[in-house]
């Protein structure tokens, strides 16, 4: 019997969820779904580039879209600290509030300071969807957390689909300007914001608003059934600061971190996710390059961006159910995947087809898609629910200050302020570094499994496979 069963007073149960809960979360996932209806997001950069707003492609490239990654890097740690602490709702209105900032100065701004302001309003819309995928689980028990995970993440998914489908059909069938569409965008976006205001607040979070509070204001966590048998929990015996539930964590972590699986898959988090946005920062800008029509209806940036996500949300699925020796196999199936994705840019930086780069493109995100949620299962596993949030959280933070050091150095006027075929060269090679780092590391994986392999009469250590545990589904609305 478990230490936790044991001593159940030392362990109170999570506070029944609202009698409500079914209606909360098909409101909320409903929200998220509307909150995604920006038809015009796909045509940013042609319309950008067009004569509606006839920015240079050197002014988009090298001054307008690196504000994006500053932006991001600047807010994402005190948004995801005031998610938690406000409990929701005020970010998510926060959000709702710059997407239409956004469409405002798209439609409004003559200047390149007014998209700077666009790009900086887009990176705090990114850096606050942590306030919706963490929102759900603060209305139901840790029991349903696996479902209501993916009923959240369909919810955006289709969300996406469905406004790149609306956006290509508005400009290819119904013939619409970018200017209109984005009017489209904006409505979409105001009525997100009315939505949003009807959503109800928390009363509790996963650091700062704690359930049942005791002991000078901390409340027993999974930390203490971690520690179970190590006697009384911390905050049984801790000074007042030290019972927080973030400086706890801080402490757990540090022992955490020597695990190699949270190791590998969080250096790939970093490295690999840093690479991939900045490819969507700028693949539109490539695709503007090799095929550099005026005729919008000749435009199919929606229609890629559909495939796209759908591709991503089957490869996703899809990797539910890869059932290998992890310990073993990680470092070669992530070092295989990254040469894909490096022969993939490779070919998108040289064609001069733009079908051959929208394929390649599509199966860039999907091959990325389908190793996230093996990331956050093989990382979640050995962490509880709190330490999987601030993992993610660090790791997320630091790909970000990665992915803004690039772009100072090759994409910032101040910097080398590269062009876009020279930035997908770099690129390459980036991810080409990352493919011999990972399948040099698996040769040495392998050599040391077969010198240290255990006589065959010892029972082999119990492997992780995939799904796993509950307790890491509520991250897998991160990615989109």
């Amino acid at each position: 019997m478990s230490a936790e069963a044991e001593n159940p007073e030392k362990q109170p149960p999570d506070p029944p969820p609202d009698p409500r809960w079914k209606l909360l979360v098909f409101y909320l996932c409903f929200y998220g779904f509307m909150n995604q209806i920006r038809p015009g997001e796909s045509f940013i950069t042609p319309y950008l580039l067009g004569s509606e707003k006839n920015f240079t492609k050197e002014e988009v490239t090298n001054e307008i879209t690196p504000v994006l990654s500053y932006s991001y890097m600047a807010v994402l740690v005190p948004i995801f600290l005031l998610t938690d602490y406000l409990r929701y709702k005020p970010v998510l209105v926060l959000q709702s509030l710059s997407h239409i900032a956004i469409w405002l100065l798209l439609i409004f701004g003559t200047s390149i300071l007014a998209m700077q302001f666009m790009e900086f309003f887009y990176g705090i819309t990114m850096a606050a969807r942590v306030a919706y995928s963490s929102y759900i689980f603060s209305l139901v028990t840790p029991s349903r957390y696996q479902r209501m995970a993916s009923y959240s993440r369909t919810s955006v998914l289709m969300g996406v689909f469905a406004s790149s489908v609306l956006g290509q059909l508005c400009v290819t069938v119904g013939g619409t300007t970018f200017t209109t569409l984005n009017y489209i965008s904006l409505g979409f976006m105001s009525f997100g914001l009315l939505l949003t205001l009807f959503l109800e607040r928390p009363k509790r979070s996963l650091f700062f608003n704690r359930s049942e509070p005791v002991c000078n204001g901390a409340s027993p966590s999974e930390l203490d059934k971690m520690n179970a048998g190590a006697g009384d929990p911390a905050w049984h015996k801790a000074p007042t600061w030290k019972n927080m539930v973030f400086f706890r964590m801080l402490k757990e972590l540090a022992a955490f971190i020597r695990l190699p699986q949270l190791r590998l898959w969080s250096l790939w988090w970093i490295f690999n996710s840093a690479g991939y946005y900045l490819i969507l920062y700028y693949v539109q800008i490539l695709w503007n390059e090799i095929y550099p029509t005026r005729d919008n209806r000749k435009i199919y940036n929606g229609a890629v961006e559909a495939a796209s996500t759908l591709l991503g949300a089957i490869t996703s699925f899809a990797a539910g159910y890869v059932k290998i020796r992890w310990t073993l196999w990680s470092e070669l199936v992530i070092g295989l995947v990254t040469a894909f994705q490096a022969g993939l840019l490779l070919l998108m930086n040289t064609t001069a087809n733009i079908w051959l780069c929208y394929v390649a493109y599509i199966l860039f995100r999907g091959s990325y898609q389908f190793l996230v949620p093996i990331a956050i299962f093989q990382i979640a596993a050995s962490l509880s629910k709190e330490l999987c949030a601030l993992v993610f959280g660090i790791n997320t933070f630091l790909a970000t200050v990665l992915k803004t050091v690039i772009t100072i150095i090759i994409t910032d006027k101040r910097g080398l302020g590269l062009s876009i075929h020279p930035q997908f060269y770099i690129y390459f090679g980036y991810f080409t570094l990352l493919t011999v780092v990972y399948l040099s590391a698996s040769v040495y994986v392998a050599v040391k499994h077969n010198g240290c392999r255990k006589p065959p009469e010892e029972a082999p250590p119990k492997e992780l496979s995939m799904p796993v545990e509950d307790r890491g589904t509520e991250l897998t609305n991160l990615e989109v």
